[in-house]
């Protein structure tokens, strides 16, 4: 099937949260053999950018199953962008793997979309046994913590002062259409309940994890930090001299499905 094709597979859609937290999010999930693949996407992408429709085209050649979705306030899911916490994209994370994965999964995060990897793991791990199963994890210029240690940490005292003050900022956009998006107060305070990078990181599963040196969005030195909170065994490093954040170019994509296929 062509990526074309892939993107024009109609989406269902699944209710997340209770009440006023309720939103509708949007998954597009092709049945195949195991292990499986999931992608989960980065801050301000949707599940129709490059790297996710080559792994479900790579999935569809290959007989194997792929789900991909929309974070809330992202693509074709319901919700305001500005309402998104990472607890809150957590929750719809969690909510699409039980209700559409079964059997072993290959867990493919990029950039935001590794830290959510990395809390899905931890949160299947607590609830046990279920359906479907880790079977690894591929992370792409993964960025756990970043609320903290890549927003935060970096913004200069008028900027946080802004977010203390008026409850948000407007950060200009290199990317998409260049419209500039709401840096909330929430969405930092939030994140503090899912830092990672403190201690050890145990996800149970082979990890790959795929990074551009000349990203400039995720240095390469979080990628080391992230490393370093891993278990020794089987954790596989892959420095792209020349990449970057995206590593949507075709050589990456190639490394990309390779991680994938190396796993399972």
């Amino acid at each position: 099937m062509s990526q074309t094709a892939a993107s024009e597979q109609e989406p269902a859609f699944i209710e997340v949260g209770e009440g006023s937290q309720a939103r509708r999010i949007a998954v597009r999930a092709r049945a195949g053999s195991s292990p499986g693949l999931i992608w989960l996407g980065g801050f301000k992408s949707d599940m129709s950018g490059t790297k996710a429709l080559a792994l479900d085209a790579w999935a569809a050649e290959h007989g194997r199953g792929c789900v991909r979705f929309d974070y809330s306030g992202h693509g074709e899911s319901g919700g305001e962008f500005a309402d998104g916490t990472i607890g809150r994209w957590l929750e719809e994370s969690v909510a699409v793997f039980s209700q559409f994965c079964s059997g072993p999964q290959v867990v493919i995060g990029s950039s935001m979309g590794g830290w959510m990897a990395l809390l899905l793991a931890r949160e299947i791990a607590r609830r046990g046994n279920g359906k479907a199963q880790l079977a690894g994890l591929v992370l792409i210029a993964p960025a756990p913590d970043f609320t903290e240690e890549l927003m935060w940490k970096a913004f200069s005292p008028e900027i946080r002062a802004e977010i203390e003050t008026r409850g948000m900022w407007l950060r200009p956009s290199e990317y998409g259409d260049g419209t500039p998006y709401p840096i909330t107060r929430n969405l930092i305070e939030e994140g503090r309940n899912h830092l990672l990078l403190g201690s050890k990181i145990d996800v149970g599963c082979p990890v790959r994890i795929l990074q551009g040196a000349q990203d400039p969005d995720v240095p390469w030195k979080h990628a080391f930090a992230l490393v370093h909170r891993l278990p020794a065994e089987d954790v596989v490093l892959t420095m792209i001299q020349d990449g970057d954040h995206r590593l949507s170019r075709p050589q990456d994509i190639a490394r990309i499905i390779a991680a994938v296929a190396e796993i399972g």
